[in-house]
């Protein structure tokens, strides 16, 4: 499994997401400027100029027209995927940090980030099908907890919005009337930061992962704890396959802590773990730097991850990695 090695961006990657049909992704970093690369071979497509500060986060519409970024320059950005060109922006009080379009498209959450005395919040924007008719208001503002909120998404049906963060708690929103509807149980809930959450395709369960070394797979309507994968360093980044019961997380140690790379050089691995027995099955080395970010094709059959490095690596399994036993 040779992975195809993608240097578009000058800082380290924050995020990446690929389209419904798994041809176009799309990288978030540092450096102020989403990328957008073919899937299968990496060929760098095009960015997206006009953000003036690191972007968090990026969704793409399901018919890949959109593309949603939410940056520290305290905005969010509506996109024209094929043209580059910007269509709207959201402007917040703070950095923006989460953003996911709604089954739809119709709307998206954005979080933004605690600053200079305010919360951090949740903000539903209306997204019209129409740039010309694109409005700036929200049509809910839910005060968040204490501390960043890293992710936001929607939960089953637009029904509620699933949100997690530094405070290390899991919580479920009602979409209609704000509410805070169900928070993770302290006890078997994550110890520290939860830096990162990925749905399953068929949005029945999702998995977390933190900065306590582990992942966990909650079911989206209840909230129970269903599986807790562990492991030796804090994760960053958490990804499951479409296809097999497989979850990836990534990470390393926090970039500030990043000092004596020398004898790791090329050691930071994406780890593959047996999505039941919650076994390690297997890991990718190659980056330079923690893993901050990782995304599986829609298909199953690729996977990419973004580092510390700068660099995106793209990697398609080779025919026997589905051959794995699996239960």
């Amino acid at each position: 499994m040779r992975p195809i090695l993608m240097k578009g961006h000058e800082r380290p990657l924050t995020f990446l997401k690929y389209n419904r049909d798994g041809d176009l992704l799309f990288s978030c970093a540092k450096d102020h400027t989403p990328t957008v690369w073919f899937a299968d071979n990496g060929e760098r497509l095009g960015t997206y100029r006009g953000h003036n500060g690191a972007v968090w986060c990026c969704d793409v519409s399901r018919d890949s027209t959109r593309l949603i970024t939410g940056s520290a320059d305290q905005s969010a950005k509506l996109w024209d995927v094929q043209s580059g060109a910007q269509l709207f922006t959201f402007s917040f009080d703070s950095p923006a940090r989460a953003v996911d379009f709604s089954v739809g498209d119709k709307l998206a959450v954005i979080t933004t980030d605690p600053f200079m005395g305010l919360t951090s919040a949740i903000h539903v924007k209306r997204i019209a099908s129409d740039p010309d008719d694109q409005v700036g208001e929200s049509v809910l503002v839910l005060k968040g907890p204490q501390g960043r909120i890293n992710r936001a998404v929607w939960g089953p049906l637009n029904k509620t919005i699933i949100s997690a963060g530094e405070d290390a708690v899991v919580r479920i929103w009602d979409t209609e009337t704000g509410k805070l509807l169900q928070e993770n149980d302290k006890e078997i809930g994550h110890k520290k930061t939860i830096t990162s959450l990925a749905k399953s395709t068929d949005c029945s369960h999702f998995l977390t992962g933190s900065l306590d070394k582990s992942a966990k797979l909650w079911d989206i309507r209840s909230l129970t704890l269903i599986k807790t994968y562990v492991t030796e360093r804090p994760v960053n980044a958490v990804a499951m396959s479409p296809l097999l019961n497989h979850v990836v997380l990534g990470g390393g140690q926090d970039a500030s802590a990043v000092t004596t790379t020398d004898h790791r050089a090329g050691k930071f691995e994406a780890k593959f773990y047996d999505k039941v027995l919650q076994e390690e099955i297997g890991g990718v080395k190659g980056h330079f730097g923690p893993i901050n970010a990782l995304a599986f094709n829609p298909d199953g059959k690729s996977f990419s991850s973004g580092g510390e490095d700068g660099y995106v690596r793209l990697h398609h399994f080779d025919p026997d990695y589905f051959k794995i036993p699996s239960i």
